[in-house]
């Protein structure tokens, strides 16, 4: 569909979900190379709030360096879109705390809407004069008391094929982590000639990612 609104068009990968998976590293999906890191961020409650909302505005991509053009989808399509249940250790259903639980689009302290499964971007990282889009779409959110997070899966013209997750939580003692996974492989024979270089360019990035909620706050 590549004369299709970005919104309209379809992932570039078939297990979508692919990244809640627990065995992940053991069993990723066919062909994919997976990938799993944590690091904390932080300590309380002021870094919480920090570091839930800056990631659920694309702040982790646009303090790693990436330009973010989102395309929110039309209400017909978000609303239709599936969002996981999680259970807590007893089993029983978490309700929903931050944006989820209500019908009208809530806002992060920036102004920018939070985002929302069936959210569309376009990722930009610039080479010198040029620039590398990355389109990806928003399959799933997490949205828990003290665990919050989203995913992105790649759509056409992107470099890779694969599953981005971006979670944050809070532990009891009140430190703050940031938890990235992800399974990826590159999107076509023209990404594959240049493989080393994309493995390179993508341990760049997962390195900002770390390091992107770890800014000093009053």
């Amino acid at each position: 569909m590549p004369d299709a609104a970005l919104w309209q068009r379809p992932v570039s990968y078939g297990t979508v979900g692919g990244t809640k998976a627990a065995d992940l590293m053991s069993y990723p999906p066919p062909g994919y190379r997976p990938f799993q890191g944590r690091t904390r961020i932080g300590h309380g409650d002021a870094r919480w709030e920090y570091a839930w909302t800056t990631l659920m505005t694309w702040g982790v991509q646009r303090n790693s360096g990436f330009i973010v053009d989102v395309t929110p989808s039309p209400p017909h399509v978000t609303e239709q879109t599936y969002v996981p249940v999680s259970f807590d250790g007893d089993g029983e259903p978490i309700v929903p705390s931050m944006m989820l639980d209500t019908d009208e689009q809530v806002f992060g302290p920036n102004g920018e809407a939070f985002i929302v499964p069936g959210d569309t971007a376009m990722l930009g990282i610039s080479f010198g004069p040029f620039r590398v889009n990355a389109p990806a779409r928003v399959v799933y959110v997490i949205d828990e008391p003290k665990r919050r997070g989203f995913a992105y899966g790649t759509m056409h013209g992107h470099p890779e094929s694969g599953e981005e997750a971006f979670i944050v939580d809070q532990t009891d003692d009140g430190s703050v982590w940031l938890e990235i996974r992800a399974f990826s492989r590159p999107a076509s024979r023209r990404w594959w000639l240049v493989y080393p270089a994309l493995r390179l360019t993508q341990a760049y990035y997962t390195r900002r990612y770390f390091r992107a909620l770890s800014a000093a706050i009053d």
